[in-house]
């Protein structure tokens, strides 16, 4: 596989192909040529190919992808077969719909404790997921490495817990807190979660289509 530098904005659109490929293998559809995934997903055939290209050879010319293997690859360089354990800070309303509602397991996580404040849900379990005191966060982590945390706590927490996270050895913050972190250069991946980016985003869409 090549180890070259990937845009963004290739790697953002992997989650879309692997997403895609799913709903092709659970259709039953075994091979798809760069043209109809292209035009099934509104990108262009070429942009497939060049996408692809990125991270080594896939298909055939004249045959096209087979579905299961090219879901497989990209499984792979997405680390969906992994199994990155992964911790939530914070089961207030966001918190808790995450665990109820999210599939951590399908995108190659496995949730194992959560952590909140709250005397009502500590040492309770939610959704089968333990629950400590956020004063445990620092113990729990030299016990259980934890390559990714889950930022659902108030804004006035969020550096404070970044940086126990940080120090503990977590690998990447998903980060739903609405601040842009203190964490920058150390080692930290940070992907930022901003629902109202994408509801003005829709805004402007939608003012310049009157």
């Amino acid at each position: 596989m090549k180890k070259e530098k990937v845009s963004s904005a290739v790697i953002r659109r992997l989650p879309r192909y692997y997403r895609h490929l799913n709903d092709l293998h659970m259709a039953g559809v075994e091979r798809i040529s760069s043209k109809a995934l292209g035009e099934s997903m509104g990108l262009t055939a070429s942009q497939i190919r060049q996408d692809l290209s990125c991270f080594g050879e896939f298909g055939q010319q004249g045959y096209g992808y087979n579905v299961d293997s090219l879901r497989g690859e990209i499984a792979d360089i997405l680390g969906v077969n992994r199994g990155h354990a992964a911790i939530i800070l914070g089961v207030g309303n966001l918190g808790r719909a995450l665990l109820e509602n999210f599939h951590f397991e399908h995108s190659g996580f496995t949730l194992t404790a959560a952590f909140d404040v709250d005397p009502a849900i500590v040492g309770q379990t939610q959704c089968g997921i333990p629950v400590y005191h956020a004063s445990q966060l620092e113990a729990y982590l030299r016990e259980h490495p934890t390559a990714i945390g889950v930022l659902t706590v108030p804004r006035s927490a969020a550096d404070s817990i970044a940086g126990q996270l940080v120090r503990g050895g977590v690998k990447g913050i998903w980060n739903f807190t609405n601040i842009e972190l203190n964490v920058a250069g150390q080692g930290v991946v940070v992907e930022d979660v901003h629902f109202a980016d994408s509801l003005l985003s829709l805004s402007y869409m939608i003012s310049e289509a009157l």
